[in-house]
């Protein structure tokens, strides 16, 4: 798949929950003093991922508005999820990012909790569930931030 800008600012919300992470795991880090330079290298590889990702951004949104670049990657879904969020009717770019962040962060915390050995396998079924839900929202609004991308564009026209 092409990059578009949804794609781009689902990695970026990505790097920064990543970042955040390992932020708060350096602050509470009562390790060795090999660990917490091991987390500080790591946050500094995600920081220039994201300063990378930023840059990235950047020239695709301008390129987008030149007509240079691809705006829209043209998907097949193969199914959906009565139970996620829509993203129909959003037209502000602003909300569908945080809103894509969001999902992010859901999942993150999702995936958290289902890797836990001490719940029932029940838990982690209800918990599967939710994660399909959080994804396909998530999927929702990479989507709707293209499409919005994509009015803006055509109407420069």
């Amino acid at each position: 798949m092409a990059e578009t800008l949804g794609s781009l600012i689902d990695k970026l919300s990505i790097k920064n929950l990543r970042s955040w992470h390992l932020e708060e795991m350096i602050a509470g880090k009562n390790g060795t003093e090999t660990e917490v330079e091991e987390l500080k290298a790591k946050l500094e590889t995600v920081e220039q991922q994201r300063q990378d990702l930023q840059q990235e951004i950047d020239a695709f949104f301008d390129g987008a508005l030149e007509g240079k670049v691809k705006i829209r990657d043209e998907k097949v879904k193969l199914y959906d999820n009565p139970a996620a969020v829509s993203a129909e009717g959003m037209d502000d770019l602003g909300n569908a990012i945080s809103e894509l962040a969001l999902r992010n962060i859901k999942l993150w915390h999702l995936e958290d909790e289902v890797r836990r050995t001490d719940i029932p396998d029940a838990e982690v079924v209800r918990l599967k569930r939710e994660i399909d839900t959080a994804n396909q929202e998530r999927n929702n609004f990479i989507d709707k931030i293209d499409e919005i991308l994509w009015v803006q564009a055509n109407k420069k026209k």
